[in-house]
């Protein structure tokens, strides 16, 4: 029966609309992209590949055409498509709102190709069924401005990323890869590193006091600090420069810890008065309701989820219809939002919480897409986080968006402000003046439902501190003073959070993209994590050496915010997506495009790239970068340049790499051993060495032991050093693993042992953590059994819980989760596993990243068993039969 197909991105979503639509309506997803450019060679069709621009999969000369295709594994589902539109009357395409949305619409419409039939453009910010049934009322047409907009992004990164990866491959290492917003983002955080490297500390001492208000005052003590000494200010942190030198002009008195502490005991008698009490309305108004960065910032900060987790829990949310669409630059409301919200205020807090009017909230985003709500509870009614029925992750992600909401439509929060100044001469002469400073919140108001979480321990916005009612003239006493010692900090490390906002405060990406970037830098090994901070490795300072120098214009921070601005006015229709794309790539009278600039580099020094010094000139120390990571090179024993090299651990960040560190390395490189002595066991000689993945001790094999033999080697507790490791330490390592006795209940052996996760006990199949690795040397059987007479948090047999949950699998639609298994980490939707590659991790995996390896596993079939010899070939020739004819039924998709 005649029927209106619609059409969405992903199963998930395509099941929770079908419910809200009638039967007249049959509701299928593209399952993403339904094609794309090439990905690699193997994907390029044979029919451009001898051209001069075929490797680009864009004819560059005639106006950028892209040449698109299918993907092998979407080709069926196509088919499927395609058979559904013969069956229907009308076609919705009611992928997501924002460009790309826009632009998968268009894909799929060139695509299917459809004849005689209506063409609906539907779309919502919000899968409820109200929403759902007036998007289907009130449709409209494709916008191809938004569609060029996207496409000269894609093209934008495909020559930037096309051209520019393979100088990296050919000067740094093979493997790299460029991008236009992923290389300015990196030297974000190299620059940052540099300016880590150049600091210097320097050091400042204060006094503190508490001090007594006396016995009329129920708060009679309180805290303050030196302020002032005979009229000038005393210095702290900010008046000294990254040199560790006081700034320029500034006229502060600078106290070292001798001035310090003789001060401290000569005001040891000092009585002070009350010389000002300054008194201040404090009102905080509520924050606006989450936007894409806003919400990626607070998730971090809040829940310590990463950029990607909180966009892959947040487009389940909206999936199944909890939250509005999460990529918005908007932080505007529906009056239907924020009519339920006033109403939550009103129901939950009371109505002196609500203010008289509603709140209005004018996006500050430059260019935001207005026609975007914030992210908000779906629905004309909020539902309360106890009322969703949600769990885990979904759980606190919509707690926190709901909380941002409500909070949004409540009162101000009111309260005042003190500052207070204590003025005493100490016995040296010296006038002194100590400042206090309080707040107290009269009224918490937006306080009581939502306090926004601060970056590098920046006091709250509801944090109080009272002091008692002073009047100027009163007499107080110094219960205490104490000289304090303090040092500037270097600046600090970008985390996802703050680089994020370093990112959208420079105007550079789109909030959307902000997650797959992030992910980017951390799997092509450019930016690891130290906790939450960013850490670049040593191949990002060569990767942004050489774009820095050969490709300024392309990593500069204004030009990459700028090309923002192009995109933007091509969505409004206001400039040329081919115009754009020739001043790009081609160039102009004014600007060098990207390919004169990669074809006029001229010879690039790859050593020099990849060599930073270390110290000053006359230490001789150099860093490289190599194939095989970074390592050093210094003078020899008798002032030979280069004579000795050492490896660089690889967590070691490159702001701690000093002078002593690297004369360290060098003087214990890996590859050399420290001779420990004779094992009084084995007979073996023992040494210690400094390896790539940190110190470790082994025996040496003697020259005529068989090939089959492996020494023995053990790896230093976190708590050893090559320094200090003796040949009985070295003895105890190489025991592990240690038989600590048997079970006198099932007669297996217990052993501790040291593994990828730490130390543990292992009893046949049954493991259980130990809380230190020296437990392994010294825990006794008795204690052993203890451990196991208590019970496991999991049953026995039970599986291991996920590591992480990624959301629904595109194909599949059964939820995909990461998991640890015996060769590593693996994704895993139920019915097929796929290992992470050496790229992912289980911070950055997204269920995008988990579908691309499900699908290359799927593509393989299930796993064989084992077979005759004979069915092997059998099956060796079907499987050959198969892929000819898929070679044969090979086609080429050209834009239209």
């Amino acid at each position: 029966m005649p029927h209106k197909l619609v059409i969405v991105e992903s199963p998930a979503k395509a099941r929770t609309i079908g419910g809200y639509l009638g039967d007249d309506y049959v509701v299928e997803s593209s399952i993403g992209h339904i094609r794309d450019l090439p990905n690699n060679a193997a994907d390029t069709p044979a029919s451009i590949k001898d051209k001069p621009w075929g490797r680009l999969a864009i004819d560059v000369d005639n106006d950028f055409e892209p040449y698109y295709i299918v993907p092998r594994d979407k080709k069926s589902h196509i088919a499927k498509l395609k058979k559904l539109l013969k069956e229907a009357d009308e076609l919705y395409l009611a992928t997501d709102e924002d460009r790309e949305g826009e632009a998968i619409a268009w894909h799929l419409l060139d695509e299917l190709k459809p004849k005689n039939i209506p063409v609906k453009r539907m779309t919502f910010n919000e899968i409820t069924r109200t929403a759902i049934q007036e998007a289907a009322a009130n449709t409209r047409e494709l916008d191809m401005d938004l569609v060029e907009a996207q496409e000269t992004r894609r093209l934008l990164d495909r020559l930037y990323g096309y051209e520019v990866s393979p100088v990296l491959w050919r000067k740094v290492m093979s493997g790299l890869s460029a991008g236009r917003v992923q290389s300015v983002a990196t030297r974000l955080v190299v620059d940052r590193e540099k300016e880590r490297m150049a600091f210097r500390v320097a050091s400042y001492w204060d006094l503190e006091g508490t001090f007594d208000a006396g016995s009329k005052h129920d708060q009679r003590m309180f805290p303050a600090k030196l302020y002032s000494v005979d009229g000038k200010r005393v210095a702290g942190g900010s008046n000294f420069g990254q040199d560790g030198q006081l700034k320029p002009g500034a006229d502060v008195v600078h106290l070292d810890r001798a001035t310090a502490e003789a001060l401290a005991t000569a005001l040891a008698e000092t009585t002070y008065d009350v010389r000002s009490v300054e008194s201040k309305p404090y009102k905080r108004s509520p924050y606006a309701p989450f936007r894409t960065t806003t919400l990626q910032q607070e998730a971090s900060r809040k829940l310590g989820m990463s950029s990607s987790v909180t966009m892959s829990v947040a487009q389940r949310l909206y999936e199944n219809g909890f939250i509005t669409y999460m990529r918005t630059d908007s932080t505007s409301l529906s009056s239907s939002a924020i009519d339920a919200a006033r109403n939550q205020v009103r129901e939950l807090y009371g109505a002196e919480y609500l203010p008289d009017s509603p709140r209005v909230y004018a996006s500050k985003v430059k260019n935001a897409q207005e026609a975007h709500e914030a992210i908000r509870p779906a629905g004309d009614s909020f539902r309360t986080p106890a009322q969703t029925g949600l769990t885990g992750d979904q759980f606190r992600l919509y707690e926190l968006i709901w909380m941002r909401t409500v909070a949004s439509q409540m009162k101000d929060a009111v309260g005042n402000t003190v500052s207070v100044r204590l003025g005493g001469r100490a016995a040296s002469g010296e006038d002194v003046v100590f400042s206090a400073s309080g707040r107290v919140i009269t009224f918490h108001g937006f306080l009581k439902a939502y306090v926004e979480g601060t970056d590098h321990g920046a006091a709250k916005d509801d944090q109080e501190t009272r002091l008692p009612a002073l009047a100027e003239g009163d007499a107080v006493s110094a219960a205490s003073i104490s000289a304090n010692g303090h040092e500037t900090k270097p600046p600090a490390r970008y985390t996802e959070a703050t680089l994020i906002k370093e990112l959208e405060d420079r105007l550079i990406g789109r909030p959307s993209t902000y997650a797959s970037i992030i992910g980017t830098i951390l799997n092509r090994g450019y930016v690891y994590k130290k906790g939450t901070a960013l850490v670049p490795a040593w191949i990002a300072f060569s990767v942004v050496r050489l774009l820095q120098e050969h490709f300024t214009r392309l990593v500069d921070y204004e030009f990459t915010a700028s090309m923002e601005d192009v995109l933007d006015d091509i969505a409004k229709g206001e400039k040329d997506k081919v115009t754009e794309l020739q001043e790009f790539y081609f160039g102009s009278e004014k600007l060098r495009g990207v390919k004169p600039l990669v074809e006029g580099l001229g010879d690039i020094d790859a050593k020099e790239l990849a060599t930073f010094p270390v110290g000053d000139a006359e230490d001789g120390i150099h860093l490289r970068v190599g194939k095989y990571g970074p390592y050093l090179e210094g003078p020899g024993d008798d002032g030979t340049a280069f004579a000795k090299r050492a490896n660089v651990p690889d967590d070691l960040p490159p702001d701690e790499l000093t002078v002593a560190k690297a004369k360290e390395l060098l003087a214990n490189p890996a590859g050399e051993e420290i001779d420990l002595g004779v094992h009084p066991e084995t007979g073996l000689q023992v040494v210690a060495k400094n390896g790539r993945f940190g110190p470790y001790v082994t025996e040496v094999l003697p020259e005529d032991a068989p090939k089959s033999a492996k020494p023995r080697t053990g790896s230093l507790f976190k708590s050893m050093s090559l320094d200090t490791i003796t040949l009985d330490d070295a003895v105890k390592l190489l025991s592990l693993p240690r038989v600590v006795g048997t079970d006198p209940e099932s007669g297996e052996e217990i052993t501790a042992q040291n593994g990828r996760y730490g130390p543990y006990l292992k009893k046949g199949t049954d493991s259980r953590s130990l809380t230190s690795e020296d437990q392994l040397l010294s825990i006794t059987l008795d204690e052993a059994l203890r451990i196991y007479a208590q019970p496991k948090q999991r049953g026995r047999a039970a599986a291991a819980a996920p590591l992480k949950e990624l959301g629904n699998d595109p194909v599949s639609g059964q939820p995909v989760v990461v998991k640890a298994g015996r060769f590593g980490e693996y994704v895993t939707d139920g019915e097929y596993n796929a290992t992470l590659r050496k790229d992912d991790t289980v911070e950055s995996i997204t269920i995008e990243r988990a579908a691309e390896l499900l699908a290359e596993r799927r593509a393989k079939g299930p796993a064989k068993k084992a077979a005759k010899k004979a069915a092997k070939k059998t099956a060796k020739k079907t499987a050959k039969k198969t892929a000819a004819k898929k070679t044969a039924a090979k086609k080429t998709t050209k834009k239209s």
